[in-house]
C-alpha cells in the first residue's frame, strides 16, 4: 500500500469517527431530560414564550430532523433549499461567508465554515467562544508537555544508568506516585498548598488565568498562574514521560552498537547521550506527542479548579447552566482534536516504517 492510499484511508476512517462522534454527543445532550427554553426564560416563563424559543431554535422537531440539521450545520458542504417546508431550510446568511457550488432548483450546496450554532445564554456564536478559550487550554497543554520532558527525560536516563540502584527506586516511586494520583485531587491539594499555605513564600495565588484586565492598561499577561495548573497538569504525562525514557534506554544501553562504542574507549557521557539517547528518544516523543489530545480532555479539572480561562473551564460552565451548544461544541471540538493527532502519529508510523501502511 503507498503512501498516498495509507493517507487517504486514514483521512476517510477519521471522518467516519467524527461522524460518529458528532452522533453521539448530539443524542447524548438533546435527548437528555431538561428545558433551554426555560434555562433560558426562567421557570415563571409564560408556554407562548416557551414554544416561541423552542422554535426559534429547532426543538420542537422530531429528533432524526433536528439531527439532521444539525449534521447540515457541522459540515463544510451543506445542502440548503428555499422551500420554507423542508427540513434543509434555512437562511444561508447564519453561516457567515459562503460559496454556492451548484444550484437545481430550490436546492443550492454551498460551502462554509462548520457552524455550532450559538449559545443559549450570550447568543455569541458557539464558534467564537471555544476560538476565545481555546488559546489559555493551549498553552496549559503546551506548558505541562514542556515540563513533562524537560524534567521526565533526565530522570528517566538516570533512573536507567542507575538501574537497581537508590536512585532508580526513588525515581521509580514518583512515576508511580504520579500515575496513581488523580488530577482532580492533585489540583486540591497544590492549589491549597502552594496557592494558600505558602502563599507568603511562593507569591502564588489559587486561581487566576492567564489574563488580568487593568482599568488603566486593559489586559495584562499574568505568568505566574500559568505555574500551578501546568505542574498539575504535567504530572502523569511526566511520569509516563519517566517510565518510558528508563524502558527505552534500558533496551538501547543493551544494543551491540553500545558495546562497540565502549569498547572503543569513547567516554561513557559521550556514549550516553549522542549515541544511547539520541535513539532511545524516537518512542518517547511519540507518546509525547499522542498525550497532547489527552491534556487538552484532561485539562477540564484542572481549569475548573484554578478557574483557568480555557475549554475546560467554559465546558463545566455551560452544563451548569444547560448551554448546550456550547457543551456539544467543546466536546467535539476535543474529539477532532484527538482523532486528527491520532491520524498524524498514524501517517507519521506509516512514513517512517512500510511495515505499518502493509499491515493496515
Amino acid at each position: 500500500m503507498n503512501i498516498l492510499s495509507f493517507f487517504l484511508k486514514k483521512i476517510i476512517s477519521g471522518l467516519l469517527v467524527v461522524f460518529g462522534v458528532s452522533a453521539l454527543v448530539f443524542f447524548l445532550f438533546n435527548l437528555l431530560p431538561g428545558d433551554p427554553a426555560r434555562m433560558m426564560l426562567g421557570q415563571r416563563a409564560d408556554v407562548q414564550s416557551v414554544q416561541s424559543i423552542n422554535r426559534e431554535l429547532g426543538l420542537d422537531q422530531p429528533p432524526l430532523k433536528r439531527f439532521a440539521i444539525y449534521i447540515n450545520d457541522l459540515s463544510p458542504v451543506c445542502l440548503l433549499s428555499k422551500d420554507p417546508q423542508s427540513f434543509i431550510f434555512a437562511d444561508s446568511a447564519k453561516y457567515g461567508e459562503t460559496t454556492q457550488l451548484l444550484s437545481f432548483g430550490e436546492r443550492s450546496i454551498y460551502i462554509k465554515q462548520p457552524y455550532l450554532r450559538r449559545s443559549y445564554q450570550s447568543n455569541r456564536l458557539v464558534g467564537e467562544i471555544l476560538v476565545d478559550s481555546l488559546k489559555g487550554t493551549f498553552i496549559l497543554s503546551i506548558a505541562a508537555l514542556f515540563l513533562a520532558s524537560f524534567i521526565g527525560i533526565p530522570l528517566g536516563v538516570i533512573s536507567a544508568v542507575k538501574k537497581n540502584k537508590f536512585a532508580d527506586h526513588a525515581i521509580g516511586m514518583i512515576a508511580a506516585l504520579g500515575m496513581a494520583l488523580p488530577s482532580f485531587f492533585a489540583a486540591v491539594i497544590i492549589a491549597w498548598l502552594f496557592g494558600f499555605v505558602l502563599s507568603d513564600y511562593t507569591g502564588l495565588e489559587m486561581t487566576g488565568s492567564l489574563y488580568r484586565v487593568d482599568p488603566f492598561f486593559g489586559p495584562v499577561i499574568e505568568w505566574k498562574n500559568l505555574i500551578l495548573p501546568s505542574i498539575t497538569l504535567g504530572i502523569r504525562p511526566l511520569s509516563v514521560v519517566i517510565q518510558l525514557t528508563r524502558s527505552s534506554m534500558l533496551e538501547v544501553l543493551s544494543l551491540d552498537f553500545v558495546r562497540t562504542a565502549k569498547a572503543k574507549g569513547l567516554e561513557s557521557r559521550i556514549v550516553l547521550y549522542r549515541h544511547a539517547l539520541r535513539n532511545a528518544l524516537n518512542p518517547v516523543l511519540t507518546a509525547v506527542s499522542g498525550w497532547f489530545g489527552s491534556l487538552l480532555a484532561g485539562a477540564v479539572f484542572i481549569e475548573y479548579v484554578f478557574n483557568w480561562k480555557g475549554i475546560g473551564k467554559i465546558t463545566v460552565d455551560s452544563l451548569e447552566t444547560y448551554d448546550l451548544p456550547v457543551v456539544m461544541g467543546a466536546v467535539l471540538l476535543v474529539s477532532c482534536f484527538f482523532i486528527l493527532i491520532n491520524i498524524a502519529v498514524d501517517l507519521l508510523y506509516g512514513v517512517l516504517d512500510p511495515r505499518v501502511r502493509r499491515s493496515s
